[in-house]
């Protein structure tokens, strides 16, 4: 069973940073573009960035200029660099494939932001 597994979540105090990394098999990862999602309590999950497989991003608004995503071909692991955090970053942040596979759904990392 294809597995997606998130690490890097933690506690920060505004304004800091945190990594967030992503692993899958290499049959999820090179032929598709790979997102980062986050949902905050009691709000639905949002879409927060995309890395493509010729390693173009794209982010959402609240992402932009402070987030960066990769990707490692070689380690089949997207990252979410994420700077200049806020409290409103608080959320489980999830990696799926762009658009998402609901079978690939994993348990996510928690990050707290904070103030």
């Amino acid at each position: 069973q294809v597995q997606l597994v998130e690490s890097g979540g933690g506690l920060v105090q505004a304004g800091g940073s945190l990594r967030l990394s992503c692993a899958t098999s290499r049959s999820i990862f090179s032929i598709n573009a790979m997102g980062w999602y986050r949902q905050a309590p009691g709000k639905q999950r949002e879409w927060v960035a995309t890395v493509d497989t010729g390693a173009g991003a794209y982010y959402a608004g609240p992402a932009k200029g402070r987030f960066t995503i990769s990707r490692d071909n070689a380690k089949n692991t997207v990252y979410l660099q994420m700077n200049s955090l806020k409290p409103e970053d608080t959320a489980v942040y999830y990696c799926n494939t762009v658009p998402n596979m609901r079978t690939l759904w994993g348990q996510g990392t928690q990050v707290t932001v904070s103030s």
